[in-house]
């Protein structure tokens, strides 16, 4: 079974590389600033985490990504205020812990080799260590291989929002964390803190 190395990184320098490599392989159109990243995750938990390998000659490069931050039930951050509301009903927040996978993505001619399941695998272990109880997502229908990868590490559908076109449609997915999560865990990683 492959070895995959991650780093984790400290809120301003995970933002800086967060914003450089969205640059060079995030298939979304909107690319988040190193200053919207930091605005959005100081004063809550968080962790930015990166999957490195060499290429051919060596050199090692950053493969994935994954940022993810806590919701609360009260948000004042007006987007994160509108995501709350749009998972009532879906999510359980009075008294729990909620995750969030913000950000995340891995380079296409990286896809399938086990690098977002490290990082996904990673971010339970810590997510449960300090005590969240689910981790939510959210993707539009038209990132098949997202959703698929969703599905493999058994993230469920709990809200589907309709567009016009249906390519557009927001889909809502989450996944309970606790112990029986970690036995699940399948992926051998090194994670190095920057």
């Amino acid at each position: 079974m492959p070895h995959y190395n991650l780093r984790e990184y400290p809120l301003q320098q995970g933002a800086l590389e967060i914003a450089y490599i969205e640059e060079f392989f995030n298939e979304f159109p909107k690319r988040k600033t190193a200053n919207e990243i930091m605005s959005r995750l100081e004063d809550r938990e968080c962790q930015i985490l990166m999957a490195e390998a060499p290429l051919d000659d060596g050199t090692v490069v950053p493969v994935s990504y994954k940022v993810s931050h806590e919701l609360r039930e009260n948000e004042t951050d007006p987007a994160l205020a509108d995501l709350v509301e749009r998972l009532k009903g879906s999510v359980v927040f009075t008294g729990r812990r909620i995750l969030y996978n913000w950000l995340g993505a891995t380079r296409l001619d990286w896809r399938g080799r086990g690098h977002f399941r490290a990082l996904t695998e990673e971010q339970e272990a810590w997510a449960i260590n300090l005590g969240f109880d689910e981790v939510v997502v959210k993707t539009k229908n038209r990132y098949y291989d997202m959703r698929g990868a969703l599905d493999t590490l058994q993230f469920n559908v709990i809200k589907l929002e309709v567009a016009p076109d249906m390519m557009d449609a927001k889909v809502y997915l989450s996944k309970s964390l606790g112990l029986s999560v970690l036995d699940a865990h399948r992926s051998h990683r090194q994670v190095t803190r920057a």
